[in-house]
C-alpha cells in the first residue's frame, strides 16, 4: 500500500482541508503536515541539480523557488532517464469555467518546461465528465468549456508533434475503458470513502469517477501513441490536492501489471486576499484572470492584494514589510524570472526602503505583461488547431 498516515485529511484536521475538490485552511497551509499525511516526499535540492545536469539547462523558476516542492518517485524517473529510458508526461484540467486564472496556468507552464527539457510526449486530460458530476453542469456545457480551456492550454506553447489533448466525453472507450474497469475492480467503496471522503449520500457518478483520472497514467490507455510500450514510465505534474487520485493509482498499478506513475507536486497559488488556500473561480476578486485587462489587473492588485506592509510609512521604514504574508511579493516569486531582481526587491521591501505602492506597481507590470502575452498567443489558436491537438493520431516526434 502507498504510505498514507490518515484516511482523509478533512476528517482528521478540520483546520486544514485538502481534497481534490476543496482546499481551505484557517491559517497558512502546512505543507510539511500534508507531506506527512499524504506520504509523499519533499523535493531535495540534489534532485533539482540532477535535472539541470541531465537536461543541460537551468531549472525552471518553479523548481528553483520551491513552487513544485514534493514528489513520488521523481528520482526513479531521473534514474531511468539517465540510463537512456524515456517517459511520458500526463497532466490535466477540469473545465468548470470559461476563463482561467493564473493559478490554473502554473501546472501547464511547468509541464511545458518538462516537455521541452526532456523532449518527451505529453497527454493532457480534460475532465469534462468530472465537472458535469461535481458542478452539476450540463454535458454540452462542459464539452464547450473543455474546448475553450484547450485554447488556453495550447497558448502555453506545447509542441503539437509531442502533445495529445483529449476530453473524457470524446475519448473514453476501447483500451482506455478496459483499464478503467481493471482499476475499478481493485477498489472497494470503503477505500473510495477513505481516500476521497465520498459517502453513501454521494451519487454513484462521483464514486465511479476516480478510475477515469487514474488510467492516463498507463501507456496502454493510448494505443495510438504507445503500442508495445506498456512499461513506459509516466510522470504527473500536478498540485498536491490531486495526490489522493494517484496514491490510489500507485497502489493499484502493480496489481494489474503496470508501472506506478511518478508525481511532482506543487503548492497552491494563493488568493489575492491571502494565502490560506488557492485562488477560487467563484470569487472573481480573489484572482487575476487571463481575460483581465491591464486596468482590471492594476485595480485588483491595488485594492485586493493583501499587504505585509506596515500601518504607516514611518513604521514601515522602521520595521520593513512582513514578506511571509505579503501577496505582491509572493506573486513575484512565481512570475518574476530574474533571481537577482527578486532578491533586490526582497531586501528593499523587507528592510522598509521600498513601500507597498512600489512593489504593487512592480507586480502590476509583471502580470500585465504575462497576461498580454498569453492573450496574444490565445488569439492565434483557431478551432482547427484545437481539432489538430485533439485528433487521435501518432505523434511523429514523440521521443526525438
Amino acid at each position: 500500500m502507498e504510505p498514507n498516515n490518515q484516511e482523509n485529511v478533512k476528517k482528521e484536521d478540520e483546520e486544514q482541508v485538502v481534497t481534490p475538490w476543496e482546499v481551505a485552511s484557517k491559517g497558512k497551509i502546512d505543507y510539511d503536515k500534508l507531506i506527512d499525511q499524504f506520504g509523499c516526499q519533499r523535493l531535495d535540492p540534489t534532485l533539482i541539480q540532477r535535472v539541470e545536469r541531465l537536461t543541460s539547462r537551468p531549472a525552471h523558476v518553479f523548481l528553483r523557488r520551491g513552487v513544485f516542492f514534493a514528489h513520488r518517485e521523481f528520482n526513479g524517473i531521473l534514474d531511468a532517464y539517465e540510463k537512456g529510458e524515456k517517459f511520458y508526461l500526463y497532466t490535466g484540467r477540469g473545465p468548470s469555467s470559461e476563463a482561467l486564472h493564473l493559478g490554473h496556468l502554473i501546472p501547464f507552464m511547468f509541464t511545458k518546461y518538462l516537455q521541452d527539457a526532456f523532449k518527451v510526449p505529453l497527454v493532457i486530460q480534460l475532465t469534462d465528465d468530472e465537472k458535469c458530476l461535481w458542478k452539476n453542469l450540463p454535458v454540452e456545457e462542459t464539452q464547450r468549456l473543455a474546448r475553450e480551456n484547450a485554447k488556453d492550454i495550447i497558448a502555453c506553447g506545447f509542441d503539437i508533434t509531442r502533445t495529445f489533448i483529449f476530453s473524457d466525453f470524446d475519448y473514453v472507450g476501447g483500451a482506455f475503458y478496459k483499464n478503467m474497469i481493471k482499476v475499478a475492480k481493485c477498489i472497494t467503496f470503503n477505500q473510495v470513502h477513505g481516500i476521497f471522503g465520498l459517502t453513501p449520500e454521494d451519487h454513484i457518478g462521483k464514486i465511479s469517477f476516480p478510475p477515469v483520472q487514474a488510467v492516463p497514467s498507463f501507456p496502454s490507455s493510448f494505443p495510438h501513441l504507445f503500442t508495445g510500450k506498456d512499461n513506459l514510465r509516466c510522470l504527473i505534474p500536478c498540485a498536491i490536492d490531486q495526490d489522493p487520485y494517484f496514491r490510489m493509482t500507485r497502489d493499484v498499478a502493480p496489481r494489474i501489471g503496470y508501472q506506478k506513475p511518478a508525481l511532482i507536486e506543487s503548492s497552491f497559488f494563493p488568493a489575492l486576499q491571502g494565502d490560506a488556500g488557492k485562488m477560487s473561480a467563484s470569487d472573481p476578486n480573489s484572482a487575476i484572470y487571463v481575460t483581465d485587462s491591464a486596468k482590471d489587473i492594476k485595480n485588483k492588485i491595488n485594492r485586493y492584494a493583501f499587504s505585509g506592509g506596515r500601518d504607516s510609512v514611518e513604521e514601515h521604514r522602521l520595521r520593513g514589510a512582513n514578506l511571509e504574508v505579503d501577496i505582491p511579493f509572493k506573486y513575484l516569486t512565481f512570475f518574476l524570472d530574474d533571481d537577482t531582481e527578486l532578491e533586490h526587491i526582497k531586501q528593499e521591501y523587507g528592510s522598509g526602503r521600498m513601500l507597498t505602492g512600489e512593489i504593487k506597481k512592480c507586480l502590476t507590470e509583471v502580470l500585465t505583461q504575462l497576461v498580454e502575452r498569453h492573450c496574444k498567443a490565445r488569439a492565434a489558436v483557431t478551432d482547427a488547431m484545437v481539432d489538430a491537438f485533439m485528433a487521435v493520431r501518432p505523434l511523429p516526434n514523440m521521443f526525438d
